[in-house]
């Protein structure tokens, strides 16, 4: 087992996207944080609103690449 944090987050790094997304869902899920009644029935229905919206054409998904742009390049001005 890793001796830090640091080295145990440099072990993680070397796994697939795919484990290290399992990874974090485990351990999120470790916390066990305490959820209000209701919160993940509206987040089911929040999902579906917004998958059924880009389904119909009524919004145009945004890249990854865009939204970090957005969010992280600095603007001028």
């Amino acid at each position: 087992m890793a001796s830090s944090t640091k080295e145990l987050y440099q072990s993680a790094m070397d796994l697939s996207n795919h484990d290290r997304a399992e990874l974090v869902g485990m351990l999120l899920e470790s916390l066990d944080l305490q959820v209000e009644d209701g919160v993940e029935a509206a987040w089911l229905s929040e999902i579906e609103r917004r998958v059924e919206e880009i389904d119909s054409g009524a919004v145009e998904p945004v890249s990854w690449t865009e939204v970090r742009s957005r969010v992280f390049e600095p603007r001028g001005g």
